[in-house]
């Protein structure tokens, strides 16, 4: 581990009632750890300085949710966000088709739930011809492929689209459609360097695909930058247990004969995908969807029965791995809720986005993490009010949360949202994306609370604290209305970022 010392710094208080010295103060790093804080410290022998020249200092930021090959490849996609209807999509593709037609097309980020009507394969194979075509529904539940992908992807032909467990399946061929090239240890390296730049020091990575394995070997090909904790599901829990793996040990790097083991990448949870999403229509609700006439299932439906999520649950905890279980719907969450309490498992609720009050109460009595992804909001404010209604009150519930003394995680669902914690915590603090009032704004956060849910429930930084360190140019408890905390925090600009006293990113000379 590196050790390092940083001059002149202003600490920020992470936490409600954490007190700070008013004057800028020196930070040392020893082997990974914060040793101390104070005036005028004494240098290291061969330890960096680095002259913060009064700018703050904070713990290192954390995205707890990400998929991190998706958000890879995601530079290289057709980007669909902009796509308002069935047409528009088709005219992507078709131009996309005829600038490129030897190349496959992997599109990304249409939100079909506020189109009109549902599509069809017939109408996308009309556009492609021979090419295959595979258009990712921004929130990750959906695919809307051609024949010609369907036949590769070895899925039955059929003239609808590819939902919930049967494309989750799938989604790892698509390697075989596209091959590995943006996911390979160098692409790996420039996305995680870019989160540095961010101030991101760590990130728990839910992938579909790959394991333990495929992480050590791209560890030891350069892809060591930030702290990576990583999950698996249910398909890859087999050889999990096998190694004895637990939620926070070192995965071994000498598996592969490339030395020992590294504290910074760990085993993290199981994850269980409980029920959809609002995008696809299939989070599972106490209540029908507003749009109910147009679907199979009017309330959603649960991804796997109560007994079965209950095995899952029983598995982890006899294991000693933590779960974190994926649940958009209330229904999906009170059913969540009651397996964590039937099993003793612990972990988290992956989203929470539509809560009853007593579901965010047992949350906090049962010690379940909520680990939430504000910028979500900005994306669902309208849907919500149109296919939930009034219940949109119950969404993005952070303020319930805190109140009722939930712990929460912070981070992006990316590629769903941008691999951003600046975007995150201003969405929590305004709720709101443009001109509009905040959405709901009695959920609203203060700057102070989205910090503390962003740094992996870590302390003001102090002896004891980890290494992990980032540097700002400007105050990340600003003041002001809500609506100026947001463009103040979207603003942000990260001066260096280390992680275990390890420089990952600097705009210094």
């Amino acid at each position: 581990m590196s050790s390092l010392i940083i001059r002149h710094a202003r600490l920020v208080p992470v936490h409600a009632g954490d007190e700070v010295p008013h004057e800028p103060v020196d930070v040392q790093v020893t082997d990974g750890v914060v040793t101390a804080v104070g005036e005028s410290l004494e240098r290291p022998p061969g330890a960096p300085e680095v002259r913060a020249d009064g700018r703050w200092v904070i713990p290192g930021l954390w995205d707890q949710h990400v998929h991190l090959a998706q958000w890879t490849l995601s530079s290289g996609r057709l980007d669909l966000a902009g796509a308002r209807s069935p047409e528009a999509a088709l005219a992507m593709v078709a131009e996309r088709v005829a600038d490129y037609p030897d190349l496959p097309v992997i599109g990304w980020g249409h939100r079909s739930a506020g189109w009109d009507r549902d599509v069809t394969v017939s109408e996308l194979d009309a556009v492609s011809g021979e090419t295959p075509v595979v258009l990712i529904s921004g929130d990750g539940h959906h695919a809307w492929l051609n024949t010609v992908a369907l036949l590769f992807l070895a899925m039955p032909v059929r003239d609808s689209v590819v939902r919930e467990a049967e494309w989750f399946a799938a989604y790892p061929r698509l390697a075989s459609l596209v091959g590995n090239d943006g996911t390979s240890p160098e692409a790996y390296r420039r996305t995680l360097d870019h989160a540095a730049s961010m101030g991101v020091a760590g990130l728990v990575d839910f992938e579909f695909s790959g394991g333990a394995a495929e992480w050590a070997e791209r560890w030891v090909e350069g892809c060591d930058v930030l702290r990576v904790r990583m999950a698996t599901y249910a398909e890859g829990l087999e050889p999990v247990l096998a190694h004895g793996l637990r939620s926070g040990d070192p995965l071994r790097l000498d598996l592969l004969g490339a030395g020992p083991v590294d504290p910074r990448l760990t085993m993290g949870p199981l994850k269980i995908i409980s029920d959809g999403s609002l995008n696809t229509r299939t989070a599972w609700c106490c209540e029908p969807y507003g749009d109910a006439h147009r679907l199979e299932y009017p309330s959603g439906q649960p991804n796997l029965s109560g007994a079965e999520l209950r095995d899952l649950l029983r598995t982890a905890h006899t294991a000693d791995l933590e779960v974190a279980t994926h649940a958009i719907g209330d229904a999906a969450v009170a059913e969540a809720l009651a397996s964590y309490a039937e099993t003793g498992a612990r972990g988290s609720i992956e989203h929470a986005q539509m809560v009853n009050r007593a579901d965010v109460r047992e949350m906090a009595r049962l010690g379940i993490r909520a680990s939430v992804q504000p910028a979500h909001l900005l994306d669902d404010r309208d849907l919500t009010d149109r296919i939930w209604g009034e219940r949109s009150a119950r969404c993005f519930a952070f303020r319930w949360m805190l109140d009722d003394g939930v712990a929460l995680a912070m981070g992006s669902d990316a590629p769903v949202s941008p691999l951003d914690p600046w975007l995150a915590m201003a969405a929590a603090v305004h709720r709101s994306g443009d001109e509009r009032e905040a959405w709901h704004g009695e959920h609203a956060l203060t700057p102070q609370e989205v910090l503390s849910a962003s740094v992996d429930a870590q302390p003001t930084v102090g002896a004891g604290s980890r290494g992990d360190l980032v540097l700002l140019d400007a105050d990340p408890l600003p003041h002001g209305s809500a609506e100026e905390q947001a463009r103040q925090l979207r603003d942000m600009q990260v001066a260096g970022t280390w992680v275990a006293g390890r420089e990952v990113f600097t705009t210094f000379d």
